[in-house]
């Protein structure tokens, strides 16, 4: 997002407009937090993960009077044009600022579920998906020396990009998203899962990853792994990268995904 802003910010000082931005996002704009921004300010920040305008949830903007509020702020401060950076929520948080409010608005798709209608890619996707990818490169050398199962959690909401992406670059042996999970066949699932774990661990010595979508298996990775033990007496550690994904240096694409790779391996 630093990125977005510091871009934004030139455009306007190229295009001789004044730019401003509200810290903590609606609430600032409520509260009318304002700040002059200047490349000055925002030059260095291309390389810093965040945003230097800090972002919040806003329960305020729920309501008429916040929404109001915040167009008494842009009409306070003759702004002309708003541009939120966010997901869904934000979004619909614009959509009630321009029905009351004339100004132009747009909406940069912020968010690294990359879970936003017709957006192919969204900020912070590829950085998430690449600091994941490290993480779990370092799991792996912990699983190939004890020859252990992992299931490492990924965030992503009620989303599986992630949790794909990160399974193809890491060479996952089993990857579990939204696009190839259903609770219907959940005892099927684990009853394949449990085969292949143990046809592996019979054929050779070696780890087996499996990358797991947050809000997916029932009862969570903790679940998950309770079941591969009592029904096949697998044991298994956890790993949940949390919100280690949000962070880091800003990536302009996903760094890798393998060369060869069997995609039988990715369907239950």
């Amino acid at each position: 997002m630093n990125a977005a802003i510091r871009a934004i910010v030139l455009n306007c000082e190229y295009n001789n407009l004044s730019c401003f931005g509200f810290y903590h996002g609606y609430n600032g704009l409520i509260e009318d937090h304002l700040l002059p921004l200047s490349s000055q300010l925002v030059n260095a920040e291309i390389k810093n993960g965040g945003t230097l305008l800090k972002s919040a949830r806003c329960p305020a903007m729920m309501t008429d009077t916040g929404v109001k509020q915040a167009c008494n702020t842009l009409l306070k401060h003759e702004i002309d044009a708003l541009i939120v950076i966010g997901g869904d929520s934000s979004f619909h948080g614009l959509l009630a600022i321009k029905a009351h409010w004339h100004g132009q608005v747009i909406g940069l798709p912020g968010t690294i579920d990359n879970d936003l209608y017709d957006c192919d890619k969204t900020i912070g996707f590829a950085t998430a998906v690449n600091t994941a990818t490290q993480a779990i490169d370092k799991i792996r050398d912990t699983a190939n020396a004890f020859d252990r199962v992992f299931i490492v959690e990924v965030m992503g909401r009620q989303s599986g990009h992630i949790a794909f992406k990160v399974g193809l670059s890491c060479g996952a042996e089993s990857i579990f998203s939204f696009e190839n999970y259903s609770n219907e066949k959940h005892d099927i699932i684990l009853e394949d899962l449990i085969e292949k774990i143990q046809k592996q661990q019979l054929n050779r010595h070696a780890s087996y990853l499996i990358v797991l979508a947050e809000n997916l298996w029932p009862g969570g990775a903790n679940a998950l792994q309770e079941q591969l033990k009592s029904q096949g007496n697998i044991e298994s550690a956890i790993c949940i990268l949390g919100h280690t994904q949000r962070g880091g240096d800003p990536a302009l694409k996903i760094e890798r995904l393998p060369l060869n790779l069997d995609y039988k391996l990715l369907m239950p």
